[in-house]
């Protein structure tokens, strides 16, 4: 029944005049998002973005997709009318609501969106009108202007479009309008809802995972693969840093007091991931941190990996809790495969007793006890990085 979609948005309505850069961004992401599936054309319209689609496409499908493209407030499953003549508009809404609805024991009520200011009819007679009409038509509908059971919309514009069914998007703004950020990826749950929370913000993402083989196996680092699939689905095409870190962890493990060794391998992964991050463009660092969760990420901890970054280390879970986080964790997918039973590099080498109140000054005497072979050692994982491209 439905041909064609209108897509409705938010936040980008209140951007002024730069509103064009991002409705173009958004009309660029869901052209992006839709090519897959078929030969979809993606046009705006006054506030709002219209979809045209192709013959025999999957209903379903495309929902779906569009339902992974931040920007987006609203899916509207349409039925255009190519007059907007009264008598032509009253027998499209008509039709569109006898097709729709084979029961029509319900309470509704008209909504109506006039764009064309010239139309001859005012906003409030169109809604007063058209209700007037499918009360005529079907007398077993009810008409409830409060709470009603459906809302019947109708939008003139050059064409015209009726709608019921007004599907949640998931808001946010169009990735890429943002700058790029260095996401830094492990096999856990947080980081992967991390990477989904700063990519809503309209922010581009690569990824940088650790892997300490033989400590981890193929297998862990195919899980962290599979979590940038996921996040890419949101983000669209993104690259993964996978960094060699054994020997850099073996070093500081045999260097370094092991209450310390968490707080030391964490600042290290920072002075890689932001090397790498500059290489990219990138503006700052995401990590899946929150408050007290682990003993990394103690205020303390925090402030100690902190000093190694120039660039920003943005932290959108830092507040949450972590029943929180798995909820979103669920909704996006990546739980499931975060729990999977394969260890990373950061719980391989943890400390038994790790320390939660890093002292700065202390834990940069102990990295001096590094200084011979580090820093070769950083510049051989740097050397020897995999480029893997997801989405």
């Amino acid at each position: 029944m439905f041909k064609a979609f209108l897509i409705k948005y938010a936040e980008i309505g209140l951007k002024g005049k730069n509103r064009f850069v991002f409705e173009n961004a958004l009309r660029d992401r869901i052209q992006e998002a839709l090519n897959p599936l078929g030969e979809f054309l993606v046009s705006k319209e006054q506030g709002r973005l219209f979809i045209e689609c192709p013959k025999n496409y999957d209903y379903e499908e495309t929902v779906e997709a569009l339902g992974r493209v931040f920007g987006i407030s609203s899916i509207c499953p349409v039925v255009v009318l190519d007059s907007s003549q009264w008598e032509d508009l009253t027998q499209g809404v008509g039709d569109y609501v006898e097709k729709m609805y084979p029961d029509r024991h319900f309470t509704f009520k008209v909504e109506s969106k006039r764009a064309d200011k010239n139309y001859p009819r005012t906003t409030p007679e169109i809604c007063a009108d058209m209700g007037a009409y499918l009360l005529k038509r079907f007398p077993e509908m009810k008409v409830d202007v409060h709470n009603p059971e459906v809302r019947i919309t109708v939008e003139v514009r050059t064409k015209s479009y009726v709608y019921s069914i007004v599907i949640p998007g998931p808001g946010g703004m169009p990735v890429g309008t943002n700058g790029k950020a260095m996401l830094l990826l492990s096999g856990g749950i947080d980081s992967p809802v991390a990477g989904y929370m700063i990519a809503k913000r309209g922010v581009s993402m690569v990824a940088t995972y650790f892997h300490a083989p033989p400590y981890t196996s193929e297998r862990a680092k195919l899980k962290v693969v599979e979590l940038a699939e996921k996040i890419a689905k949101y983000t669209g095409k993104m690259k993964l840093f996978v960094v060699n870190f054994t020997d850099i962890q073996l070093y500081i493990y045999d260097q370094c007091p092991h209450e310390e060794l968490t707080i030391i391998m964490r600042r290290y992964m920072m002075k890689i991931a932001e090397k790498l991050a500059e290489e990219e463009g990138c503006l700052g660092l995401v990590t899946g941190e929150s408050i007290g969760q682990v003993a990394s990420q103690t205020m303390h901890s925090l402030a100690a990996t902190n000093e190694v970054c120039n660039l920003p280390v943005y932290r959108p879970l830092i507040a949450f809790d972590k029943k929180d986080i798995v909820e979103i964790a669920e909704k996006i997918d990546t739980f499931e495969t975060s729990i999977q039973p394969f260890e990373d590099c950061c719980t391989i080498f943890v400390a038994k007793h790790p320390v939660t109140k890093p002292n700065i000054k202390t834990i940069q005497k102990s990295e001096r006890k590094l200084e011979e072979k580090i820093d070769k050692m950083v510049e051989a994982a740097l050397n020897t990085v995999e480029t893997i491209v997801v989405g």
